[in-house]
């Protein structure tokens, strides 16, 4: 698994998850607990992971659904 974006922003997560599901590219959130117990201050950011054959894919996917979020 590698690792997508990372981010606070849990709507973009949710949508993203959505998005990729519906192009049959498997997505798991990394540091949801972490970050339910770190409070409100969002220090903690989640991270979005996909596997290595699906990345070049799911980066297309965040490219037109969050300009500006993909890291690279």
């Amino acid at each position: 698994m590698v690792e997508l974006i990372r981010t606070n922003d849990l709507v973009l997560i949710s949508y993203l998850v959505s998005v990729l599901k519906d192009e049959e590219i498997d997505a798991v959130v990394l540091d949801e607990h972490t970050s339910i117990l770190e409070g409100s201050i969002g220090a903690i950011q989640r991270r979005v992971v996909v596997l290595e054959e699906d990345l070049i894919a799911a980066k297309q996917v965040v490219r037109d659904i969050a300009p500006g979020e993909l890291k690279e």
